[in-house]
């Protein structure tokens, strides 16, 4: 039979998480105006000056849950044919990575990263999405799929160009930013030579149009199916 990773026994909660929903209803009551960021605050600060007794309270109940989550993980784990088990393990293998991406991208909002530049086709589909034909946005999607294809060179030459211009914006941004990342010791989200290195206009344009119209080809046919 199939098993999905939900059926995997939950890891249970620290002592301190144990007592943050023990006791984050009763915070918000008496603090009904502070926002969820300043509660948790709040309720780690009330943690931090718990006496040592009543902590080990909620270490002892987290052993003992730990004792029961091991004996359900090992029953869980022996049910497992190899073929079972492979699945899972790649498929909490996606879904960290998804994880870590969605946390990645989350950090490089809060540091103000650069948005990436557009391609010509990006930039046809925006100006044109609200007047495009089409019941929903997948289907208008596809009706600019369509006209986009049927441009002629020179019709697509301003989108083309408007698309080179926002590129020069992201390099002169992200030169800036990478600068400022340096002074704060994030060397590690600099670009590497290779990937700041000049390519010609004209042909990165036009991958970055071919990428953009196959992903958006990919993404119509899935809705089709």
């Amino acid at each position: 039979r199939g098993i999905s990773s939900e059926e995997r026994p939950k890891r249970p909660l620290t002592a301190y998480f144990r007592f943050l929903k023990e006791n984050r209803s009763a915070f918000r009551q008496k603090n009904p105006e502070m926002s969820n960021m300043e509660l948790v605050k709040k309720i780690a600060d009330a943690w931090k000056e718990l006496p040592a007794s009543q902590k080990q309270v909620y270490e002892d109940a987290r052993k003992t849950d730990w004792q029961k989550y091991s004996e359900q993980l090992a029953a869980y784990k022996a049910q497992l044919t190899p073929a079972q088990a492979a699945a899972l393990k790649e498929e909490r293998r996606k879904r960290l990575a998804k994880r870590r991406s969605f946390r990645a991208k989350r950090e490089m909002t809060v540091l103000g990263k650069p948005k990436r530049p557009r391609s010509g086709f990006n930039i046809f589909v925006s100006e044109n999405f609200q007047e495009s034909e089409g019941v929903s946005p997948v289907a208008k999607l596809k009706q600019l799929f369509d006209s986009w294809r049927k441009l002629s060179n020179s019709q697509k030459q301003p989108y083309l160009q408007l698309a080179e211009d926002d590129k020069v914006r992201y390099e002169n941004e992200m030169k800036s930013w990478e600068a400022k990342m340096v002074e704060l010791g994030r060397e590690d989200l600099i670009r590497s030579r290779k990937q700041r290195s000049e390519k010609n206009p004209a042909e990165t344009e036009m991958a970055k149009a071919s990428s953009h119209e196959s992903k958006t080809k990919s993404k119509l046919r899935k809705s089709e199916e």
